[in-house]
């Protein structure tokens, strides 16, 4: 597997392997072992997955406590996904990654705990799935607004189908400080 990391120090893009022949294809898409030696190396306890239309934006999610580390590929259609670093004294605080993911490139992003994370729907429907270190916990559950724009993501869609409470959601500033997770140190 191919690891590439990113801007943002801790969130990874992981391209496994793929054999393919007249018949289709296969991938690992986990492995203990291997994605440990390229740095992630917590345990997961839940898997997820979601099921969306073209335009539809989920995000930005997190939670603390009970932070969640994410590894989220895309088993049918395609999405852009994003990672936005909200840890409070973080030299990248604020700051975001954004990777197309698709059953076509078969990539994976890891989301470390403290982060936050969204994607939009860019196919005709998603089939997205995620593996997470820890359980949902709904009273650890926050949201920053998908489009603030001191974070300023560029989307390549302008008018998604969002949530109630993703519309809603303040933006990173406006999110009560104490709410938010820490840099290591801080």
């Amino acid at each position: 597997m191919n690891v590439i990391t990113t801007e943002l120090p801790g969130v990874l893009i992981v391209e496994p392997r793929v054999f393919g022949d007249t018949r289709g294809w296969f991938a690992e898409s986990w492995n203990r072992e291997r994605y440990a030696q390229a740095g992630i190396d917590l345990p997961f306890v839940q898997d997820n997955q979601s099921f969306s239309a073209r335009g539809v934006l989920r995000g930005l999610h997190f939670q603390n406590p009970n932070s969640q580390g994410k590894l989220v590929s895309v088993l049918l259609g395609e999405v852009f996904d994003v990672a936005v670093d909200i840890r409070v004294g973080s030299p990248t605080f604020g700051r975001w990654v954004g990777v197309h993911l698709s059953a076509e490139n078969h990539r994976q992003l890891w989301v470390p705990p403290d982060f936050a994370h969204g994607f939009c729907v860019l196919s005709e429907t998603a089939l997205f799935t995620y593996k997470c270190t820890d359980q949902y916990n709904p009273a650890a559950e926050g949201s920053i607004l998908w489009n603030d724009p001191e974070i300023a993501i560029d989307w390549p869609i302008r008018e998604p189908l969002l949530s109630d409470k993703d519309r809603a959601a303040p933006g990173l500033s406006q999110f009560p400080v104490e709410r938010l997770p820490r840099f290591p140190g801080q």
